[in-house]
């Protein structure tokens, strides 16, 4: 009797398994081809939604003794995160390699909505300028900040065209990466937004260390826009030339302007004060964060409720979740052998790191008033689901088993195209 050679084992593609394999995973109720078990999968899921249940508490704290106001900001940033959960699954789900080829559309479509805000003749019932800026996008009972979401939709791209790439190791190949980031920056600088706009620099130097990129090249970048920072003073608009002065003048110790621009600083800064080292009692805080009248405090101001809730402990704790979320980062990046992913995961970890760093240096008084959210914390529906978009890449990257496309991480090839 003539025995029949068995036909090779077909390989199968990247993120996908063998029939049988996969019926068994469905059978068991699994996610094929992922590992629950990762550290970094839990330390970032863990710090996410610890840093969400503690803004939704300190929002409450911050809405003072207006029953009917602290339930609604509180029940609606409960939405807000109970929505920004279910978009951070929705995105962890799926191989994160799909969203490869999503990339360049993505990031057209938020410089389309991005130049749209711009637009003069757009009617102001649709983009109504908030302190002074036209960055919003009134949809009837929700409005959408597009700068948040760009933010995403640039990593994306710039990890796209960075993939299989290594002109930038020389400075010509600085150029097209520098373009990919001029153009959302340039557009959020005319809104005005200059703090949203600051944070693309950082994840850009990020993203091409994690590339390969030399030091010494992206060292020089830096020192020659440190040099040349102050030629951009004179262009300042000026509300923005008034907080950098009120920065300095601050810092070195002049509050003569007390009632106006260094205001809101100050009483960031005396509600930290009070707060000691374990912080009040509850409504012992509420009483004087209602007395304080800090402005935007459920919001930009958020760290500044924590730190008088809770003290120099709950500070240093929120600090510690936000320490949590980049170290796991940090480890999905370092796990991950495909270029792509790696490159995502490190923007994602520097756009929201840098954001965390800048909002709590306003609160402190170290940084000039710049207005931006503190990730996963501060009140708002655009943050929230933009911050959970990118936490989901995160965990779609770290729970993937380690795969190696090519013999080297970043060596050109168009496998997943």
């Amino acid at each position: 009797m003539t025995r029949v050679a068995a036909a090779p084992r077909q390989p199968t593609l990247v993120g996908a398994v063998a029939p049988r394999e996969l019926r068994s995973t469905l059978r068991a109720g699994v996610v094929p081809n992922v590992r629950f078990h990762r550290p970094e999968l839990w330390m970032i899921l863990g710090s996410v939604l610890s840093l969400a249940a503690l803004g939704i508490y300190s929002i409450s704290i911050s809405s003072g003794f207006n029953v009917r106001g602290l339930s609604g900001l509180a029940l609606r940033q409960v939405v807000y995160v109970s929505v920004g959960v279910g978009a951070m699954a929705a995105v962890a789900i799926p191989h994160y390699r799909r969203f490869g080829p999503l990339a360049w559309p993505a990031l057209g479509a938020a410089i389309a909505l991005l130049v749209f805000l711009l637009v003069p003749f757009v009617p102001s019932s649709i983009v109504t300028p908030r302190n002074g800026a036209r960055a919003w996008i009134d949809l009837g009972p929700i409005s959408l900040q597009p700068a948040e979401f760009a933010k995403i939709a640039y990593i994306l791209a710039l990890a796209r065209y960075l993939r299989f790439r290594k002109n930038y190791r020389h400075f010509t190949g600085f150029i097209p990466p520098a373009i990919i980031t001029f153009v959302p920056v340039a557009l959020i600088i005319l809104q005005p937004d200059l703090g949203s706009a600051l944070l693309f620099i950082p994840a850009l130097f990020a993203v091409l260390v994690a590339a390969g990129a030399k030091i010494r090249h992206i060292a020089s970048v830096v020192i020659l826009g440190l040099v040349l920072a102050p030629l951009a003073y004179p262009f300042l608009l000026p509300h923005q030339k008034e907080r950098i002065n009120a920065m300095v003048r601050q810092v070195q110790g002049d509050t003569s302007k007390a009632d106006t621009t260094q205001y809101q600083s100050l009483k960031a800064i005396t509600l930290v004060g009070a707060g000691g080292v374990a912080g009040l009692g509850a409504e012992h805080a509420r009483a004087v964060i209602d007395f304080n009248d800090l402005p935007e405090q459920h919001n930009d101001m958020i760290f500044a409720v924590i730190s008088n809730r809770f003290g120099l402990a709950g500070g240093l704790a929120t600090l510690g979740l936000y320490l949590t979320f980049i170290a796991g980062g940090l480890l999905a990046a370092a796990r991950c052998k495909d270029s792509f992913g790696r490159l995502v995961a490190v923007g994602v970890i520097a756009f929201i790191a840098s954001q965390a760093v800048i909002n709590i240096g306003v609160v402190l008084g170290l940084v000039p008033v710049v207005g931006i959210t503190l990730p996963f914390v501060s009140y708002g529906g655009s943050s929230m689901l933009a911050c959970c978009i990118g936490a989901g890449l995160l965990l779609n990257i770290a729970m993937r088993p380690p795969e190696r496309l090519y013999r080297h991480s970043f060596e050109f090839g168009d496998a997943d195209d």
